[in-house]
């Protein structure tokens, strides 16, 4: 028996796939661009089976998460990280610090205007960005250790997008009230009750993004007047902008997007992934224990039958990305344990113990279900991995405070013009000009000689000192905190060849500081 193509029929033979011209096609569509679902499209082989149409949308929309109040002792201390960090973030500022009557009195500052940054009683210069470029490093490390360590405990209480969205969270629960009613008034119609509400929490949310932005500008002007003139209508336009985009961005974020960004928008939760390995603390559910679950009642009736979990869903509920921490370890777990509180005072109400959810290794997990006892944290925490990471991240910082405390507070640069190299003077003599720049990294003005080694017979004056009073060592006053330019002009006498000398600098006060750069001094004949 043949088919219509002259092809011999099978058992198998897929009848959704013709051959025209040696090429096997099928009227399957293979995706949602095929414009009619009739069209033939393309397949490798006549034997391979249908391909499936891809879905119509590519992105599941959201669903709003109403985690529920818990308490124990991991909310606790996610509390305190939130005021801790809040504190930090909205107090720094105000803070200030005596540096004397030459330099700003805010402890913390960035200040672009003059180039320079501020830490308590650190100050880094433009020159000296490799301090910062040292902490970014330290940041990344730590980051990295945490993650080995404890798995990612910064995305659960520190991170900023995490404090924000707890920040946020508690509003909810202040004006909308627990997880249920949210969840009720999310479902009710509009009416002018529910208007009212909506309005007054994003007003709260507008009030709150206002505030981060208003502080962050803080940081890079004096925040009293910054401040004062901000609300006055005089600060520049600059900062508004600066404030408008920061809360707009802390409300879409922190109060509308919140999961999101950490399961969608984030990238360390793909990064982590190779931070992570058997011996790594993470939230872990042990299903070895829960399984299969139960009722209360169930397990009354049959308790071999069933294992810890009573499927109350409480994990589930008080998850502030909405996981379900049951299905294993996920994109969206950022490991602020509250599943583990809220399962703890489950088992605690149905006298079963605690730790069916736990911070725990998979190595651990595994001993645990073949019966040996678990490793304490301390063991777990102290491996070659975290203390390999540990080291490089406190070399990096023991590196960068001895560097602070051996950096010299005056430096000099000596640029040479080049056009012309030299002058001949009437009398023979021959004639150098540099730009020297002098730079005081103390917060009081300082004198400092300038002298040249290296050079015999050799004299100096500049822009501001007279020639009759040229000599082998001149004296000039640095401002604080500052860089001052000196036109220099060495003349030596005739004859002197084509060399190499040193500018020093040394500052004329009780620490003495030196710097010295090596130059050229260029004379006639010089090839």
């Amino acid at each position: 028996m043949s088919n219509p193509d002259g092809q011999k029929s099978g058992g198998d033979r897929d009848w959704s796939v013709v051959v025209e011209d040696g090429i096997a096609k099928s009227n399957e569509p293979v995706s949602s661009a095929v414009a009619e679902p009739a069209a033939t499209t393309r397949r490798h082989e006549p034997h391979e089976p249908p391909r499936q149409p891809l879905p119509e949308k590519l992105y599941k929309p959201r669903e709003p998460v109403h985690n529920k109040r818990v308490r124990g002792p991991f909310r606790t201390f996610k509390w305190l990280v939130m005021l801790v960090t809040l504190g930090i973030y909205y107090v720094t500022p105000w803070i200030r610090w005596d540096r004397g009557p030459y330099a700003p009195d805010q402890a913390v500052l960035v200040d672009m205007a003059n180039r320079r940054f501020y830490m308590f009683g650190i100050e880094i210069w433009p020159h000296e960005f490799y301090f910062v470029a040292g902490l970014l490093i330290m940041a990344g490390i730590g980051l990295f250790l945490v993650t080995s360590a404890v798995g990612r405990a910064w995305c659960g209480y520190a991170c900023p997008q995490t404090v924000w969205t707890d920040l946020f969270q508690h509003v909810d629960r202040l004006i909308d009230g627990d997880r249920n009613a949210r969840i009720r008034l999310d479902r009710a119609p509009w009416t002018w009750g529910k208007v009212f509400r909506r309005g007054f929490k994003w007003t709260i949310y507008a009030l709150i993004g206002l505030v981060t932005g208003g502080a962050w500008i803080l940081y890079f002007a004096d925040a009293p007047t910054l401040f004062r003139d901000f609300f006055a209508g005089e600060a520049a336009p600059v900062a508004y902008i600066t404030v408008a985009v920061l809360t707009l961005t802390t409300v879409t974020l922190g109060g509308f997007m919140r999961e999101q960004v950490c399961i969608y928008m984030c990238p360390w939760p793909r990064i982590q992934t190779a931070m992570l390995d058997e011996k790594s603390l993470i939230v872990t559910y042990k299903d070895w224990r829960g399984e299969p679950r139960g009722s209360v009642k169930k397990a009354k009736k049959e308790p071999e039958k069933f294992g810890d979990c009573i499927d109350c869903t409480q994990c589930v509920q008080v998850c502030p990305t909405g996981i379900d921490i049951r299905e294993g370890p996920q994109i969206g777990c950022i490991t602020c344990a509250l599943c583990i509180d809220a399962c703890d005072k489950v088992m605690a109400d149905i006298g079963r113990p605690r730790g069916l959810i736990d911070y725990a290794t998979l190595e651990d997990c595994e001993r645990e279900a073949n019966g040996a006892e678990p490793r304490s944290p301390w063991r777990t925490l102290l491996r070659p991995r975290t203390i390999a990471y540990f080291l490089i991240w406190g070399s990096i910082g023991l590196a960068m405070l001895f560097a602070l405390g051996v950096r010299s507070h005056t430096d000099l640069t000596v640029s040479p013009d080049r056009n012309p190299p030299f002058m001949l003077m009437s009398d023979g003599s021959v004639r150098n000009s540099f730009t020297l720049k002098l730079r005081n990294m103390e917060s009081r003005p300082r004198d400092m000689e300038i002298s040249i080694e290296g050079l015999p017979g050799a004299v100096m004056w500049s822009d501001t000192i007279n020639r009759r009073d040229a000599a082998a060592t001149q004296v000039v006053t640095v401002p604080a905190d500052q860089t001052r330019a000196v036109r220099a002009y060495v003349m030596v006498p005739e004859g002197t060849e084509t060399r190499d000398f040193t500018f020093r600098i040394t500052s004329q006060d009780e620490q003495g500081e030196t710097d010295a750069v090596e130059t050229r001094f260029s004379a006639p004949g010089d090839s």
